[in-house]
């Protein structure tokens, strides 16, 4: 088990906390607001349908969903917000991509590189580690929608490349020119769909020790809690007795 899935199933396992939960819902709102802005119709806009279908996995209030789409509708949040990539590596060898929605790049640059030194990472240049890292659309269902036979046909009809089964999920994955319509066919068969976004995924993992795996997922855990940084990918893979220990 190694890279994006692994630390959802070890932050899941922890169990949700208050605070972690709040800064979710900030981080889920700022992209929905973002998202409206290219328009406020989630049928014609896929990426605030991905937001919003992000919203109800985490169940996030409605009320709190409509609040940021009429902030961005109605021009109440004015912040310019860019997407930005942060690249390093970080204890063990392992690899990290970073991505931000900000509307201070300098700040969140020196945010992000403290965060990085004082985990033992060393933040890069941008292109620094990306080539270890495949672009791909991710489509994550619960496996109560039905079995895997099931869904895999239903997946490869729609021009999936594969199938691959997570902790309680499947995991869809697409080519990101494939991705819309692979995403668009699904949510016709299947409405709960947990995820759907275009994520990195490393082409090969590092196998880390019990240390290692420590203060990755604390370098980890650091990043998640800029409220600038929407998402961490890392290319670490630890032992199903490490992860039981990591998970207590």
């Amino acid at each position: 088990m190694a890279g994006h899935s692994q630390f959802k199933n070890i932050m899941h396992r922890k169990g949700a906390q208050d605070a972690k939960r709040a800064r979710m819902f900030a981080k889920i709102a700022r992209e929905i607001i973002v998202s409206a802005r290219i328009g406020a119709d989630p049928s014609a806009n896929p990426r605030l349908r991905a937001a919003m279908a992000a919203a109800r996995a985490a169940n996030m209030p409605k009320d709190n969903v409509d609040r940021a789409i009429k902030k961005a509708v109605g021009g109440e949040d004015t912040a310019n917000y860019e997407e930005v990539r942060y690249e390093g590596y970080g204890p063990g060898g392992t690899a990290l991509i970073v991505e931000s929605l900000t509307d201070n790049r300098n700040r969140t640059a020196s945010e992000v590189r403290s965060a990085f030194t004082k985990c033992g990472g060393n933040m890069g240049e941008t292109g620094s580690v990306a080539f270890m890292f495949d672009r791909v659309g991710l489509i994550q269902l619960s496996k109560t929608v039905g079995s895997y036979d099931e869904v895999f046909e239903k997946a490869v009809e729609a021009g999936a490349d594969n199938l691959e089964e997570g902790g309680d999920f499947y995991e869809i994955i697409a080519t990101v020119d494939n991705f819309a319509a692979v995403r668009d066919a699904i949510s016709q068969d299947y409405e709960d769909i947990s995820e759907s976004k275009l994520v990195w995924r490393p082409q090969n993992t590092i196998a880390v020790d019990e240390e290692a795996a420590q203060k990755i997922l604390k370098l980890i855990d650091t990043l998640e809690d800029n409220d600038d940084v929407q998402n961490v990918y890392c290319n670490f893979e630890v032992s199903e007795d490490i992860l039981a220990k990591l998970s207590n």
